[in-house]
């Protein structure tokens, strides 16, 4: 059934859709931070860094790029069941591990806190349930997903290494924009002025090696049922390659 051309059709729309919801998502957060800023004479500027710099924001965003492009590119070759190339593959199971990562990690260690005094309900869930959710049902449910190689799970976790070294480099150089402090985390687990530095790379660590294994469960669930092009009968000529 997932490799029917209405079963692709159906799941390719869907992630279009889903690619729509999570950008508009995106857009009234920023629209109320920004908004939030204005009413209350905050410099506006640190305001939409600070935004660009959640990892939340930055996994919802790319994640809604790479599906909307997959589906996109789906109807735009008339609908034909190619396995989806090797870039677009790979960034695919990036932004599924990001995404089960943020879901993950808001529901267990951040729903209840306030990240942000102008939070919106439903954009806030969006971000964090049903994205996550859409992107977890991808891995399983996806069609033409290509099978690759290990080596994947473990680049998967370079973009999260960078931000968590870009986090922690301009925290202590910005002023929080809400409350005045001389610094500013996106998540209390990365702020050492709360539990300390000690806190702070057990978060990292424990949060690092949850980014591989999950990375190694994509990647593995892909290899499982992954297809190469040998596995679309479309009477041209088939790669026999595996990855």
């Amino acid at each position: 059934m997932q490799r029917s051309r209405g079963w692709a059709t159906g799941w390719n729309a869907a992630r279009v859709a889903v690619a729509a919801l999570i950008l508009v998502a995106v857009g009234a957060q920023f629209a109320s931070s920004v908004a939030e800023a204005v009413a209350r004479g905050r410099d506006v500027a640190t305001v939409v860094a600070n935004f660009f710099s959640f990892f939340t924001i930055l996994s919802n965003v790319s994640s809604a790029v790479v599906i909307a492009w997959l589906g996109l590119r789906f109807f735009a070759r008339g609908r034909r069941l190619d396995v989806d190339p090797p870039a677009l593959a790979t960034a695919l199971a990036f932004v599924s591990t990001y995404m089960i990562v943020t879901g993950v990690v808001y529901n267990l260690l951040l729903r209840g806190i306030p990240l942000q005094p102008e939070t919106v309900g439903w954009s806030n869930e969006v971000m964090h349930v049903w994205g996550p959710l859409f992107l977890l049902l991808d891995v399983v449910l996806g069609p033409t997903r290509r099978r690759l190689p290990w080596s994947a799970a473990f680049a998967a976790a370079i973009f999260p290494i960078v931000w968590i070294v870009y986090t922690l480099v301009r925290a202590p150089l910005i002023t929080n924009p809400t409350t005045g402090a001389p610094f500013w985390y996106p998540y209390p687990f990365l702020d050492p002025s709360t539990g300390g530095w000690g806190s702070v790379v057990f978060y990292i660590v424990v949060i690092a090696v949850a980014i591989v294994a999950l990375a190694v469960g994509v990647v593995a669930i892909g290899r499982a049922r992954g297809i190469r092009s040998d596995g679309i009968r479309a009477g041209r000529r088939v790669d026999r390659r595996a990855y």
